[in-house]
């Protein structure tokens, strides 16, 4: 069997396994290994070099405790330790009940505000072990829960196709109170329609079919049925973005992956 030569089809492959399983089965990797013509160790060795995949089924939140030296001098290990007794399972497990994963990393890029914590995206800077169980039971609340009508951060954005300009609003179907963006969505041969919240900053979304946790979808416009995906890569999970022009100047840009958090709002020069 030929070898394929598009290494990147074997990484959208290995997002689609995880996407389906919510990790990659051992027999799916050498599933890949014998349709792609790959040796298994480079199917492994693409697996494992991307943070982005799991050997082992993740639960439904991630909490990235930092280890690197700046967190460790600073009680970094002792923060590992309460979140290991809090959650009932050690650094790299995951909790019976599948809600939590508790990982321990060399560095998350903020050593001078360490100790430091990640759970599901959000950055806890200068955790104490005390601090550790409210971390816990705000994740358990949901960590992206916002109040769109009192947080000033969170303020509406009209949107057009990047492609042929057409409006991407829908004012009939409403979310978060506001005229919402439909585009076509598709994911592991399901197709569709998805309205995202027009209020930048709010990640609500209502869809035709559940869309699992990780999975990396392709968007359309609905209008030109152009593929919606720029040059840009997600900033938090490399991902590929979802670029939509705004109304008076600007672009904004979504991370295609389900459940990150990341997006870029770029308005005459200015990010946010």
């Amino acid at each position: 069997m030929a070898t394929d030569p598009n290494p990147g089809g074997l990484i959208s492959l290995l997002q689609d396994i995880q996407a389906r399983y919510g990790y990659l089965p051992a027999d799916q990797l050498k599933a890949v290994a014998q349709k792609t013509g790959r040796p298994l160790t480079d199917v492994y060795g693409v697996a494992t070099f991307y943070r982005s995949f799991s050997l082992k089924p993740r639960g439904k939140h991630l909490c990235s405790v930092c280890l690197g030296t700046a967190c460790h001098v600073r009680g970094g290990p002792i923060i590992a330790d309460e979140f290991s007794r809090q959650l009932d399972a050690p650094a790299g497990e995951t909790t019976a009940d599948r809600e939590f994963t508790l990982e321990t990393v060399n560095c998350l890029g903020a050593c001078a505000l360490g100790p430091i914590v990640v759970v599901d995206g959000h950055y806890f800077s200068n955790v104490s072990p005390v601090g550790v169980k409210e971390i816990v039971e705000r994740a358990r609340a949901g960590l992206d829960r916002v109040e769109v009508k009192t947080d000033q951060r969170i303020f509406p954005v009209e949107v057009s196709c990047a492609r042929c300009n057409h409006s991407l609003m829908d004012a009939e179907h409403l979310v978060d109170g506001h005229p919402s963006i439909r585009v076509t969505l598709a994911f592991n041969s399901v197709h569709g329609h998805i309205w995202l919240s027009s209020l930048y900053g709010s990640f609500n979304v209502e869809s035709d079919h559940e869309i699992p946790m990780d999975t990396v979808a392709d968007f359309f416009c609905p209008h030109c049925h152009a593929h919606l995906t720029g040059s840009a890569n997600c900033p938090v999970c490399e991902t590929p973005m979802v670029p939509m022009i705004v109304r008076g100047g600007g672009i904004v840009q979504i991370c295609s992956r389900r459940g990150c958090r990341g997006h870029i709002l770029d308005i005459g020069g200015q990010v946010f």
